[in-house]
C-alpha cells in the first residue's frame, strides 16, 4: 500500500461497547494524534462524543465516528451541542452518511461548527474535495440528513419548529453506507466534544411518484387528441356532462368542471360540495343532468361509501352505507346505481337504488369484479373481472348474472389486461381500457396502456374479440375509470399521465 494511502486509511481504535444505542459501534477514522471516544447514556437516550482531527474537509476527513451500516433511503435527526467554549471556531459536529471508513471516502453530512454555521458537505466522489451548501440559519439546536437515492438534503432549525431545508447535492453511493454522528475539532492535538440527543435514525420509504396529467379529448372521426386542460398535479377520470358543455374530474379528493368549449374552455371551477366528503375518482351525472352520484370517505367512515347530490354539489345524501363500496355506473333510466362493493372479502357488483335502501347483489363469483357500467338500452351491465384467469371484459342482463353467475358472457378473451368497459350512447362502440398483460391491478400508473375500441355486442355473442387499438400512452389509474363519452358519441376524454422528477423515475 502507498505510504500517502496508510498515511491517511482510517484508523481503527478499540470500540467502546459492541452496541451504542441506536448505533453499532465507534471508531476513529483518518489521520488522528489524539484519540477519540463515545458515551451513551441509556437513560437518557444522550450521545457524548468526543473527537479531534484536523478537519471534516478538503480530500481526506479526521474526527470520530459512531455509527451502523444500513441501506436505501434514510434520514438522521438530533439536537445537538457543544460541551465547553471550545478552542476553534469551526469544530465541528455532524450526522454522517459515508460510503466506508476510508478517510477519502465520498460523504455527505450536515455539520454545525462551533461559531453556528451550518451547511451540507459532502464529497461527491472517494478523494475528490469536499464542496458544501450552507444554510441560511445560523446556530440550530435540531439537524437532519436525508438520503433519496443519491440525493442528500439537511434541515436544520429549533425543537417544535419548521426545520429549513438547504441542498441538495449530490453524491453516489453504494448499499450499504456507514450512518452515524461524527465530531472533528478541527486541531489535531485537542478533542472536542458533542452532546447529540432526541437522535432519530429511520429508513425511509420510497416516495410516492409524482406525475403531471393531460386531460384529453379524442375525436373518433378525426382519430385526432385535444389536451384541454394541464396541471402539475394528479386529475382523474373525467366525465361528460348531460349537454355536452363541461368534463367533471376530481383531484386531491375535490370534484370540478372544465368546460370543453366557449370562451372558458379549460378553466377549472370546483364543485361545491360538501367539504367533510373526499371524493375518489368514481362519479357521474344521471342521463338527465340532475343529479351527482360519487363515492367518497369521510374522516369517520374512512372507507368508501356512495353517494347522491344535485348536480350542483348540494343536498347530499348518503345511498349506500356498506365499505368499501364504489359507484360506477347510472341505470339509464335513471333508477338505480350500480356499485363495486368488498363483502366478505370478495369484490363483486351490486346494485341500489338512487333513493337509497337496501343493495341487491348482481354477481357472486369471486375473486374481483369491477368496473359494471349500463348498456344505453338498459339491458345488459358490462363489467371487467378476473374469473377467467387474468382481466377481461364480461357482461350479465341488468337485472343480475343469475345463480353461479351462469348468465354471466365473456365478452373478451387475449392477452392484454381489460378494465373499464363503456358503451357509447348511441350504443355502437364498446371502449376498454387495457393493461400490458401480466399487469394485477389498475392502481398504478404505466407506459404502454392502450384505449381498445370495438362494435357493440349484440344481443347473442357469437365469441370473444379482440378490440381495435385507439391510443397507447402513459397512463393508468384515473385515466378512465367512468364512462366519458360525449353525449352525442362522437368523443370521449381521457387522461394522460407524465412522470414527474426523481422521485417519479425511482
Amino acid at each position: 500500500m502507498p505510504i500517502m494511502k496508510l498515511l491517511y486509511a482510517a484508523t481503527f481504535c478499540a470500540c467502546l461497547m459492541s452496541a451504542q444505542g441506536l448505533f453499532e459501534t465507534s471508531t476513529d477514522v483518518g489521520l488522528r494524534a489524539a484519540k477519540g471516544r463515545v458515551e451513551f447514556d441509556a437513560a437518557t437516550q444522550e450521545y457524548r462524543v468526543t473527537g479531534g482531527g484536523a478537519n471534516i474537509w478538503g480530500a481526506v476527513d479526521a474526527f470520530q465516528f459512531l455509527y451502523k451500516k444500513m441501506s436505501g433511503d434514510m434520514a438522521m435527526t438530533a439536537d445537538i451541542k457543544f460541551a465547553g467554549t471550545g478552542k476553534v471556531l469551526h469544530r465541528k459536529a455532524a450526522l454522517m452518511i459515508r460510503q466506508d471508513l476510508e478517510a477519502g471516502s465520498a460523504y455527505a453530512d450536515v455539520a454545525l461548527h462551533g461559531d453556528g454555521l451550518t451547511s451540507l458537505q459532502y464529497r461527491p466522489t472517494a478523494g475528490a474535495p469536499t464542496a458544501e451548501v450552507r444554510s441560511e440559519w445560523n446556530g440550530p439546536v435540531r439537524i437532519r440528513i436525508e438520503r433519496r437515492g443519491n440525493r442528500f438534503t439537511i434541515a436544520v432549525g429549533n425543537p417544535g419548529e419548521e426545520l429549513k431545508p438547504a441542498g441538495p447535492a449530490t453524491v453516489v453511493m453504494q448499499d450499504p453506507v456507514y450512518a452515524g454522528l461524527a465530531v472533528s475539532s478541527h486541531d489535531a492535538d485537542t478533542l472536542e466534544t458533542a452532546i447529540f440527543t432526541n437522535v432519530k435514525v429511520e429508513t425511509l420509504a420510497p416516495p410516492r411518484p409524482r406525475f403531471s396529467s393531460k386531460i384529453t379529448i379524442y375525436d373518433l372521426k378525426t382519430k385526432e387528441r385535444t389536451t384541454i386542460y394541464e396541471a402539475k398535479e394528479v386529475f382523474e377520470a373525467p366525465n361528460w356532462s348531460h349537454d355536452g358543455k363541461f368534463l367533471l374530474v376530481n383531484s386531491g379528493g375535490r370534484l370540478g368542471r372544465i368546460p370543453v368549449d366557449g370562451p372558458d374552455a379549460g378553466k377549472l371551477d370546483l364543485l361545491q360540495l360538501d367539504p367533510a366528503l373526499r371524493c375518489n375518482n368514481d362519479h357521474d351525472l344521471s342521463k338527465d343532468g340532475k343529479l351527482l352520484a360519487i363515492s367518497a370517505s369521510t374522516a369517520t367512515s374512512r372507507g368508501s361509501q356512495v353517494y347522491v347530490a344535485n348536480a350542483d354539489g348540494s343536498n347530499v345524501r348518503l345511498v349506500d352505507s356498506t365499505v368499501p363500496s364504489y359507484f360506477h355506473g347510472w341505470s339509464p333510466d335513471g333508477k338505480y346505481l350500480a356499485i363495486v362493493g368488498q363483502r366478505n372479502g370478495v369484490y363483486n357488483l351490486f346494485r341500489v337504488p338512487v333513493g337509497g335502501g337496501t343493495e341487491e347483489r348482481l354477481t357472486s363469483k369471486p375473486p374481483y369484479d369491477d368496473g359494471p357500467d349500463y348498456s344505453p338500452d338498459g339491458k345488459w351491465i358490462y363489467f371487467n373481472s378476473q374469473r377467467s384467469g387474468n382481466w377481461d371484459i364480461w357482461r350479465m342482463p341488468a337485472g343480475g348474472a343469475g345463480a353461479d353467475d351462469v348468465k354471466a358472457e365473456q365478452v373478451t378473451q387475449d392477452d392484454l389486461e381489460d378494465w373499464f368497459p363503456h358503451p357509447s350512447p348511441d350504443g355502437k362502440h364498446l371502449l376498454v381500457f387495457s393493461f400490458p398483460k401480466g399487469v394485477k391491478t389498475h392502481n398504478d400508473r404505466m407506459a404502454g396502456v392502450q384505449l381498445r375500441m370495438m362494435p357493440m355486442p349484440g344481443a347473442k355473442l357469437k365469441s370473444a374479440v379482440a378490440p381495435k387499438v385507439v391510443a397507447t400512452f402513459f397512463g393508468g389509474q384515473g385515466t378512465i375509470n367512468v364512462n366519458s363519452w360525449s353525449p352525442d358519441s362522437k368523443r370521449f376524454a381521457f387522461v394522460i399521465y407524465e412522470p414527474i422528477g426523481e422521485s417519479a423515475a425511482k
